[in-house]
């Protein structure tokens, strides 16, 4: 789908998306007082694409939606990027067949490392293997396929903000896959530190093998609510909140453990 076409969808859909009757938030109903205050403040999206004009495309229509405040960044240089990265929340990074150099991947791992509070989302003209793989692995939080709606990429970017992960199951088997073919490094803290010990190493590696709870339970010997409380304690020292979240933090690793390698070699 063309990005002029996205826009005229862009209007048509936020247009129809903000009939909500006289006095009603939408939603309010189903949140607390608190979740329906974030719910009303504006999410603040930058869009990286290397050309100016699909990147205003996009930018334009985004910025007509409710409860996005949008920033175009035409360019997927360092300094740039740097610049107008600040106060964003997420960023839509653009990528297309073009890209042999892969610049678009390196955009989201330097904002991994330079802004980590920023959730990528990685948008592809195709979403196969290789590409979801390699954007998972470079820091990505989602993947969204142009083919799919306009509609779809603004419930993206909210799901994404909200510190969820976008996915369907093809996608994440993708990244299972990858995985599953060498163990998860040590994860380590900022000081070198082991973050998890080694039973709990050990489940997030029966975990990204995709074995259920049950599986990991029969495999170390330990009932299904031990594992649950390994799980949890897990999710609280990587400060995430799923298994899926848990997957994609280990693959990221696995990523920034091999780069170093490569680096110090």
């Amino acid at each position: 789908m063309s990005l002029s076409k996205f826009a005229d969808l862009a209007h048509t859909s936020c247009q129809h998306s903000s009939t909500n009757p006289p006095g009603r938030r939408r939603y309010s109903f189903l949140m607390s007082p608190i979740q329906a205050a974030k719910q009303d403040a504006s999410i603040r999206i930058l869009v990286i694409d290397n050309t100016p004009m699909d990147c205003q495309l996009m930018t334009d229509a985004l910025g007509r939606c409710s409860g996005f405040d949008v920033k175009a960044c035409p360019a997927m240089s360092e300094e740039v990027i740097s610049v107008s990265a600040n106060n964003a929340q997420v960023a839509v990074i653009c990528n297309d067949a073009h890209d042999t150099n892969k610049k678009s991947y390196a955009v989201v791992r330097r904002l991994r490392l330079a802004h980590p509070a920023i959730r990528s989302i990685m948008l592809l003209d195709s979403t196969e293997g290789a590409a979801v793989v390699e954007a998972f692995r470079s820091g990505a939080k989602g993947v969204f396929c142009r083919n799919d709606s306009f509609e779809s990429l603004c419930k993206c970017i909210r799901q994404v903000n909200s510190g969820q992960v976008w996915a369907n199951s093809t996608e994440l088997h993708y990244v299972l896959q990858a995985l599953s073919d060498s163990s998860v490094p040590s994860l380590l803290d900022t000081k070198g530190k082991h973050l998890l010990t080694k039973r709990e190493s050990d489940i997030v590696n029966a975990l990204a093998q995709g074995l259920s709870n049950r599986e990991i339970a029969t495999q170390m010997r330990l009932s299904e609510h031990t594992v649950k409380n390994y799980l949890f304690r897990i999710f609280n020292k990587l400060g995430i909140s799923s298994r899926v979240e848990l997957i994609l933090y280990a693959f990221s690793q696995r990523e920034s453990s091999s780069r170093s390698l490569e680096l110090s070699q």
